[in-house]
């Protein structure tokens, strides 16, 4: 006989039976592997009625069928519903409902009804999908650069745009003409800016600062900016490793070059390149103009700029000509105008001389009138004035712009106009007090609108006729609401898209004195009532 083993726990229903007799286990022997296995045989003596709770409380053995199957390594399909890995019963495919897809195809295609109504029509993924794609073939950085908001748009969606929020704003005053838009809007700037770097290997890079942020996007192409610009920028950058240049970083604070600006003369070709440097010192300076001309020959001149402050701005006060004339000409409404590093041009010549045409028609000159070009830049829109008034006078802060003003008066022998460097406010209100004529006031300030102390010289001087020229429409309807509570209103205006795939629109607008004009008009010497001591200088 085997020798008897300890018995297993039985259950409480097994170990409650008296005079039952108990089953016998016994070790199978044989086989390493068995023995390995230790595997427990129940003797025949066992009788079937105890297995019968067994079973029913779920501790018995399982079924040879169902042995072999888990042996396999598979399951019922009760189970495998139960753990959910993916697969469904017919019975719950049926529930469902007809018309259901697979989940890849749902996750590729289609969106549920519930979602659309949720998201409004027309921006399924299929939609959303084009539409990012588009963008990207179109710009490949634009979500992260942030300056073309509306490449996403078709550019009669940006002027349709652009034409309802400037009649909004302007209802209170006047009716807007016809939005004037731009037959090919593309590659419009003639001035090209571009910040360096290095990335993480320490390899130069170029491109746009981030949107709210120093960090810069590499771009060697962009949809609104010059083609030639772009490519000149490149040729810079792929020069800096073989003349051992390294950029700057604003982090460390070493490095020589900050900035590359381009500028060039949308009529004449002309080409200036502006190197920004941390330190006034370039190694192989000579150098590497011959191996930048060699590249591009049609560059006229190169300017070296030092920017050694811890500044946002990009033009420093000191700079250098190191090829050329260090300046560059451009045509614009039959006049030829001098454009420095520093000075003040429009940077859509295109579109420049529509809205120049259209502030003429406003200002309504008959050849008697005194002129003031306020905010005046290199003198663009004054010099037009010029010849169809009697007498122009242009007020500029910035004295590269208006060395380049004076220059520009006499490279187009215009006579009847003269340039001072002030304060545009400071100046105006020097002319109330010297009560010096006025009719037309021409005025084009920067995007934060005119100073306040401009403004109430304006209402004191009290000209006919006020042009207002703004590239903000905020900070315009902001000076209207002033001048109209001073007694002025609004006649005409009309919105120009100088600035296409982007949010920004220019526009020009006329106000018309109520009050009747009760001054009385004398000759003056303008010099004397003005008070600018450094106009002489200027002019010479």
């Amino acid at each position: 006989m085997p020798q008897r083993e300890a018995e297993p726990k039985q259950g409480k229903q097994d170990r409650g039976r008296q005079g039952d007799e108990k089953p016998k286990y016994v070790k199978e022997r044989g086989s390493s592997q068995e023995g390995r296995n230790n595997k427990y045989i129940k003797t025949e003596n066992r009788k079937s009625k105890d297995a019968e709770p067994r079973e029913r409380k779920g501790k018995g053995t399982e079924s040879l069928e169902r042995q072999e199957r888990k042996a396999k390594g598979t399951e019922s399909l009760e189970r495998r519903e139960r753990k959910g890995k993916g697969t469904e019963s017919l019975e719950r495919r049926e529930q469902k409902g007809k018309g259901t897809e697979s989940r890849e195809r749902k996750g590729k295609d289609t969106r549920s009804r519930e979602r659309q109504g949720q998201r409004g029509k027309g921006t399924g993924p299929r939609e959303q999908k084009g539409k990012a794609a588009g963008t990207k073939a179109l710009c490949p950085v634009a979500a992260k650069c942030g300056g073309c908001q509306w490449i996403d748009k078709s550019y009669e969606e940006q002027l349709q745009a652009k034409s309802v929020r400037f009649r909004k704003l302007m209802e209170p005053y006047c009716r807007p003409e016809a939005i004037i838009g731009m037959e090919n809007p593309a590659n419009y700037r003639n001035k090209v800016h571009a910040a360096f770097g290095e990335d993480r290997r320490h390899n130069a890079i170029s491109g746009i600062y981030e949107e709210r942020s120093h960090r810069i996007v590499p771009v060697d192409s962009c949809l609104i900016e010059n083609q030639k610009a772009d490519e000149i920028i490149v040729s810079v950058r792929g020069l800096l490793k073989s003349f051992k240049i390294r950029p700057y970083s604003e982090d460390t604070g070493f490095g020589l070059l900050r900035h590359v600006l381009i500028r060039v003369g949308h009529a004449t070709g002309e080409i200036m390149v502006v190197l920004v440097l941390s330190s006034p010192i370039m190694p192989s300076k000579n150098h590497f103009v011959e191996a930048l001309l060699k590249l591009h020959p049609e560059i006229t001149t190169i300017v070296v700029n030092v920017n050694d402050r811890d500044t946002s701005m990009i033009l420093g006060e000191r700079q250098q000509v190191i090829y050329g004339k260090g300046y560059i000409e451009d045509r614009l409404c039959g006049m030829v105008f001098r454009i420095s590093p520093k000075s003040f041009y429009q940077v859509n010549p295109v579109q420049t001389e529509k809205l120049y045409a259209r502030a003429m028609e406003y200002a309504g000159l008959t050849g008697r009138e005194t002129v003031l070009d306020a905010y005046c830049g290199t003198g663009t829109i004054g010099m037009i004035a010029a010849g169809s008034a009697a007498r122009v006078l242009g007020v500029e802060l910035n004295q590269d712009a208006i060395r380049d003003a004076v220059s520009n008066a006499k490279r187009n022998q215009i006579g009847n106009i003269r340039f001072y460097q002030n304060d545009a406010g400071r100046f105006l209100l020097e002319m109330a007090e010297a009560k010096a004529p006025l009719d037309v006031l021409l005025m084009d300030p920067p995007r934060s609108g005119s100073s306040e102390e401009f403004l109430n010289a304006a209402v004191k001087i009290r000209p006919g006729r006020i042009v207002y020229i703004s590239c903000n429409p905020e900070t315009l309807v902001r000076d209207l609401k002033y001048l109209t509570k001073k007694g002025y209103e609004v006649g005409k205006c009309v919105a120009v898209d100088m600035f296409p795939f982007t949010d920004a629109v220019e526009a020009v607008c006329l106000l018309s004195n109520r009050k009747p004009d009760t001054k009385v008009r004398t000759v003056a010497d303008l010099e004397g009532c003005y008070r600018i001591r450094d106009a002489k200088k200027n002019q010479d």
